[in-house]
């Protein structure tokens, strides 16, 4: 994977040179910006061989970009995309289990927690990490006595 922070080119301009960059007498204009901002790669996603991400993107939780993806536009959680450029291929999950994971936001547990639901992480079993997710935000609604 490589991420592309910077080398950015005003294509509008007569030159797609980045003379601000390299040449004190043009160092002041201030429309030319190198960079379209920071890289955003959320938690648990899979980024495979030879993607490339350019600078302003955003990759959502649980996404999975495809080899050799040219990543170009920010990537919706739990998407898998792939190509050059990038497109959307499919979701990993239906719209209302990809609110519950994001809501949970299992990767912010404690350690602890996540090892003990770990062997359900790393099954197929959605129903049962589900009915978890669940049975944990209601005990956490509930009023101290």
């Amino acid at each position: 994977m490589k991420i592309l922070l910077g080398g950015e080119h005003r294509t509008d301009w007569i030159t797609t040179y980045p003379f601000p960059a390299m040449v004190e007498q043009v160092s002041d204009i201030q429309d030319y910006a190198p960079s379209k901002g920071d890289v955003v790669i959320g938690s648990d996603c899979w980024i495979c061989a030879n993607a490339v991400i350019v600078s302003g993107v955003t990759i959502g939780h649980g996404a999975i970009v495809g080899a050799g993806a040219m990543v170009v536009r920010d990537v919706a959680p739990y998407s898998v995309v792939g190509g050059n450029p990038c497109k959307f291929i499919r979701w990993r999950f239906e719209e209302d289990v990809r609110d519950l994971l994001l809501q949970a936001a299992w990767w912010d547990w404690p350690m602890e927690e996540v090892k003990s639901v770990a062997r359900t992480l790393c099954s197929s079993d959605m129903d049962a990490f589900l009915a978890y997710i669940r049975q944990r935000q209601a005990s956490v609604k509930q009023p101290a006595n």
